[in-house]
């Protein structure tokens, strides 16, 4: 069976978007969490136990202290403060451990971290409470996130005057969770222990208090902690620590009883103290059995949806060099004999591997509970993929003598920038490994886009100076045949041929390339870039080292600056219209016109920016109808830019159709983008137009850069211009209210639409923008081809490597907080990648037709 590569990459990505589906759902665990609705009045609280008598304490418990004060001290390791190291760097705090009035508990941050329940404020004329405690530790090399002990062992001191303190009573730190603080401090402040907490009562906390109060606090954080456990564990009374409640709740209904017949023998003292012992023990098994269902990972999913990606990824490095030798067509053999016979042995031992997993694992797998006929599917699936590997090896070994010779070929023409590319393609891989380099991973495509004009800048230099054959070129011939950029029509692009050998030695010389620009303005342009880079990195601060720094979009979004931001958004908007309006047609461009000045009406509806001659005490509005006439011109150039893709590939029309088709597509993106992005943001959207202008012009087009290089900084560049609209690695970032930009009310449809496009609009219109330039070089039928292969490639080995290393960093402490939303991001940017390879394929497969 022969595909085309843009039609293979699709397929795989679409088949890889399923596998990291099926990762996803296994990867986040069902949450321990009470199905009790929140209720704004107080809940009556469970009456105390009692066997045949009734209670006369039905309410909570009086509160222990008037207010809470916390401390909390990043990276703070428990021998920091009970160790000789506390006694030196810490010395009173020290002196209160030993002999203050307070309570030392060595906390362990179990991992993964578990966010502790938000406990509401009250105060009263009691006592307060000072709690001192370190959110993780660290090992000795300073790192921290990992399973060591030094690295989850963190100080809790608890420091209060109700604490009674006898002379010479030495305390040694006991070891507890950090999620006992939850329940604690709601008993301490006379609140409700919160629904969701798994954690248990810090009993020396209490232990001054009564025998039947301190019974009352241990029965009330005992029978939360039950009926979670109920909520959420279909077999909870096979529970022991269920079983110890139910034992514990007997015999203090018991002790109660004797307790209002005024019966205060030795029995009575000798039943609490074991009714004590049992509610201890009950509370730290289900702590226990709780914990431990929140950190259940369905292994089973996460192991087929890791599979599948991998055997995707592994289709894709086979394919690439007959890719990269410039074949229009991948053979795979999925109709031979062999291939057959291995699928039905394969697609027999994962069914019994299924079936297996369903009838013995105690715990909910997500395939297990699909239908036969859709894990049947999966499996299917699965095994087709193994066979075309082996199918692809075989394959590999008998053509493995051109392989070599084309590969010795291929990196003997490398230049730098092709270094540079893979390197830094790699390098961004690996760093995936590293929390920290997750949380800042804007500065690694900054560095890379910025260390990319550099190489440039180097490349356009040697390429006007020293040229093919070393020797100086003159440019006073060139000067004489340039014009100034604005001046040139940017509808020559299709004049321009990817050369099908793509190496740096059989480049024609930058003197020879450039006779429509002036040889300054080539040179120049890499340091243009680079500026425009360096401006926007000022703009957005992101990240988490540095999203407390001002910035400029803070100084623009400020009540005292609607002026100067209504401005830059008034002339980004008209940037915006130049630099696309050349290419489109009449209509387009009146329909650009007005869907731009819709935009600003719009922000101006909303009381964001407004017009000279507007007050600022005008009313503000929602925009509705401002907005939905922009969305009637982002549909009416679609529109027209699709009618122009369908005619070219019906009709046998002239190149030019297909090539203003998609430059209105692409205007109609733009247009789309403008409405959505915040008026601070709009010189993101006109900085890079710009750049790809320049780039297209100056760069590409010049230098003769293969499809392959050009697809790479595409996609560097749309990665890049991601960061600099605002986004990061933290859910917290996105712009949720893009997806209500023209609605009135809530659709869900349509709002997710318009918040994953607000959020990735950097990417998408840099992949729109190469979908044309690859579709304007008239005369080379491959290089769309190959580029969406490239641009498949590059996205899924991120994907890949980052699912292998969160199942290996599972039970790292910052596994929610950091890692887990990088994974949805890389999924939803997979998604939209497989969008972005079927445009390709339908463009390609128009010019195929025509062909």
């Amino acid at each position: 069976m022969r595909l085309g590569s843009g039609a293979f990459a699709a397929s795989c990505v679409a088949i890889e978007v399923i596998g990291v589906a099926i990762f996803i759902r296994g990867f986040f665990p069902a949450p321990v969490r009470s199905s009790a609705r929140p209720e704004h009045d107080a809940e009556t609280p469970a009456p105390e136990p009692v066997a045949g008598v009734r209670s006369n304490w039905t309410k909570l418990p009086p509160p222990l202290f008037s207010k809470v004060v916390i401390v909390l001290i990043d990276a703070l390791r428990d021998d920091f403060v009970f160790g000789s190291k506390g006694v030196k760097y810490m010395p009173y705090t020290t002196y209160l451990v030993e002999k203050g009035a307070s309570h030392s508990f060595v906390a362990e941050a179990k991992p993964p971290t578990v966010t502790m329940p938000r406990i509401k404020d009250r105060e009263t004329l009691l006592p307060s409470l000072l709690v001192l405690c370190g959110d993780h530790g660290m090992s000795e090399t300073g790192s921290h996130g990992a399973s060591s002990t030094e690295e989850v062992s963190t100080p809790l001191l608890l420091i209060s005057s109700a604490f009674e303190r006898k002379p010479g009573d030495i305390r040694h730190p006991k070891h507890v969770q950090q999620t006992d603080l939850a329940a604690t401090l709601a008993i301490g402040l006379g609140l409700p222990i919160p629904k969701d907490s798994v954690g248990s009562l810090l009993f020396p906390v209490i232990e001054g208090k009564p025998m039947r109060e301190q019974l009352r606090f241990l029965h009330l954080n005992t029978l939360q902690l039950s009926k979670l456990l109920q909520e959420n564990v279909p077999s909870y009374e096979k529970d022991p620590g269920f079983e110890q409640f139910k034992m514990a709740e007997k015999l203090h209904g018991n002790w109660v009883k004797l307790h209002l017949e005024e019966n205060h023998s030795d029995i009575l003292l000798g039943l609490g103290t074991k009714v004590l012992r049992q509610y201890l023990g009950a509370l730290k098994t289900l702590s226990l059995s709780l914990s431990t269902q929140v950190a259940q990972y369905d292994m089973y999913s996460m192991a087929v949806g890791t599979l599948i990606v991998l055997e995707v990824l592994a289709l894709f490095l086979l394919s690439t060099p007959h890719v990269l030798c410039r074949k229009a067509e991948l053979d795979v053999p999925l109709l031979s004999p062999v291939f057959s016979l291995l699928f039905y042995l394969v697609f027999l031992v994962l069914s019994a591997i299924h079936v297996l997993v369903c009838t013995s694992s105690e715990s909910s797998c997500y395939l297990c509970s699909l239908s036969w006929l859709a894990a049947g599917a999966v499996m299917l699936l699965v095994s087709a993929l193994f066979c075309a590997i082996l199918s692809a090896l075989i394959r590999m070994v008998i053509d493995s003598t051109l392989l070599k010779k084309n590969a010795a070929d291929a990196s003997s023409g490398w230049s730098e920038v092709n270094l540079l590319l893979l390197l830094g393609t790699v390098g961004h891989v690996l760093s995936l490994g590293a929390s920290s380099f997750v949380e800042e991973e804007h500065q690694t495509w900054y560095f890379l886009i910025n260390t990319l004009c550099l190489a440039l800048s180097q490349e356009t230099c040697r390429s006007y100076f020293l040229g093919d054959e070393c020797e100086p070129q003159r440019h006073s011939h060139v000067e004489q045949q340039c014009v100034n950029l604005l001046a040139c029509p940017l509808q020559d692009s299709t004049s321009y041929n990817t050369p099908e050998s793509g190496t740096a030695g059989k480049r024609v010389s930058l003197l020879e390339a450039q006779g429509s620009c002036k040889w300054w303005t080539v040179l120049a342009s890499p340091w243009l870039v680079l500026l425009c880079c360096r401006l926007l990195r000022s703009l957005n601060q992101t990240g988490v080292q540095g999203a407390h720094r001002p910035d400029f979009s803070h100084w623009l979004t400020s009540s005292d600056h609607k002026v100067q931001l209504s401005g830059l958004a008034a002339l980004s908007l008209v940037v915006i219209f130049m630099l696309v309006q050349r290419r489109c047609s009449l209509v387009s461009k009146v329909a650009l016109a007005l869907g731009l000045l819709g935009v600003f009406c719009y922000r101006a509806a909303i009381g964001i920016v407004q017009f000279p001659w507007q007050s600022d005490n005008k009313g503000i509005s929602k925009g509705i109808i401002e907005a939905r006439f922009v969305y009637v011109f982002v549909l009416g150039t679609l529109f027209t830019g699709t009618k122009d893709l369908l005619k070219a590939q019906v009709i046998a029309t002239d190149f030019q159709t297909k090539t203003v088709g998609l430059w209105e597509m692409h205007s109609g993106l733009v247009l789309l983008a403008a409405l959505l992005l915040r008026p601070h943001n709009l010189p993101v959207l006109a900085f890079s137009l710009l750049i790809q202008t320049v780039m297209t012009k100056f760069i590409w087009k010049p230098l003769r850069h293969d499809a392959a290089e050009i697809t790479v900084m595409h996609y560097w560049f749309g990665q890049a211009f991601f960061y600099f609209q605002g986004n990061s690695n933290n859910i917290a970032t996105i712009d949720i209210s893009a997806g209500f930009v023209g609605l009135d009310t809530y659709m869900e449809v349509p709002a997710t639409f318009l918040t994953v496009f607000g959020t990735y609009v950097g990417p998408v219109l840099w992949a729109s923008h190469l979908v044309y330039f690859l579709s304007s070089e008239g005369n080379n039928g491959s290089a769309l081809s190959r580029s969406c292969f490239c641009y498949a490639l590059i996205c899924s080995v991120p994907v890949a490597t980052y699912i292998v290393l969160v199942t290996s960093l599972r039970y790292h402490l910052f596994i929610w907080s950091v890692f887990s939303p990088k994974l949805l991001y890389e999924g939803m940017h997979l998604l939209i990648t497989a969008a972005i390879c079927a445009v390709f394929t339908a463009t390609n497969q128009t010019r195929h037709r025509r062909a």
